[in-house]
């Protein structure tokens, strides 16, 4: 691999995938982190439809880094069987897409509980999970979303310390970070050993609002200098989130209306350029 190679989630330029690759080609991007091709979500891709994606994905020339699936992503007390099946069949698609990641949650917890009630219950689902990425020879990405288990560097820490190895390793979000209230250099520094892959958006953490990385409180270029700096070689994969682009009430829980003054072309192209003057600074 490159040193860096840019990606990202190309869902928010349009729903439609034709779109979508063509806009990525335009910016000049070799890859795209896949969840949704004309508004289906990545995991609920039929056979027909992968193979539709992977012929235009080939005729673009345009790589997948990374499933950007909704494992995980429910809550705790729902039913975890039906999800377990919703894995192994985004892994088989990940293979068919030649994907070398699939991205993944670490559950959705009640609000007003304490996160270490759970932690058995999270650390055997998890499990569970990793068993099977190791079956198909996978490698599952953890993000650090809002409100699931790893939401925070500690409890991130405590799922690599569990299960990090060729299976299992760490996607840093630094928009994810800030909205909790996590300041993102210590976070950085503690789980720096285990980072594969990095979501670009940053955010203000008084307003709790995503920002285009550089302009927020997750100290971005500082954190990209090190880890660049230090030989780390991966994706740095953009997840704009400036605007309210369709889907994102789906995918998130309490999502909430993005600036609606961008369009998905122009959000996500702000966020482009944001990161490429980092890199050149850098």
């Amino acid at each position: 691999m490159e040193q860096i190679i840019l990606s990202g989630f190309s869902d928010e330029i349009a729903p439609e995938f034709d779109k979508q690759l063509e806009t990525i080609k335009e910016f000049g991007i070799s890859h795209i982190e896949l969840r949704a091709a004309d508004g289906i979500n990545v995991s609920d891709l039929t056979g027909e439809k992968v193979k539709e994606v992977n012929a235009k994905l080939a005729a673009a020339g345009i790589g997948v880094s990374s499933i950007g699936s909704p494992i995980g992503k429910i809550g705790i007390a729902e039913e975890f069987a039906p999800h377990l099946d919703k894995l192994k069949r985004t892994l088989e698609i990940q293979k068919e897409l030649d994907a070398p990641y699939v991205r993944m949650f670490s559950f959705y917890l009640p609000k007003d509980r304490d996160p270490g009630e759970f932690r058995e219950e999270i650390l055997d689902r998890m499990g569970k999970m990793v068993e099977e990425a190791e079956k198909w020879d996978s490698v599952l990405l953890h993000e650090n979303e809002k409100g699931i288990y790893g939401d925070n560097a500690s409890r991130c820490k405590d799922l690599m310390d569990a299960f990090y190895g060729p299976h299992f390793r760490a996607v840093f979000d630094f928009a994810n970070f800030v909205e909790v209230g996590q300041q993102t250099l210590p976070a950085y520094e503690n789980l720096k050993p285990y980072i594969e892959y990095v979501h670009v958006k940053d955010a203000l953490m008084k307003e709790k609002k995503v920002v285009p990385a550089g302009r927020g409180d997750g100290h971005v270029k500082e954190i990209l200098a090190d880890l660049i700096g230090g030989g780390w070689k991966g994706f740095l994969s953009l997840e704009p989130h400036l605007t309210d682009f369709a889907g994102l009430a789906a995918l998130e829980q309490d999502a909430q209306k993005r600036g609606d003054a961008l369009d998905g072309k122009s959000a996500w192209k702000l966020a482009l350029d944001s990161l490429r003057a980092i890199l050149n600074e850098i």
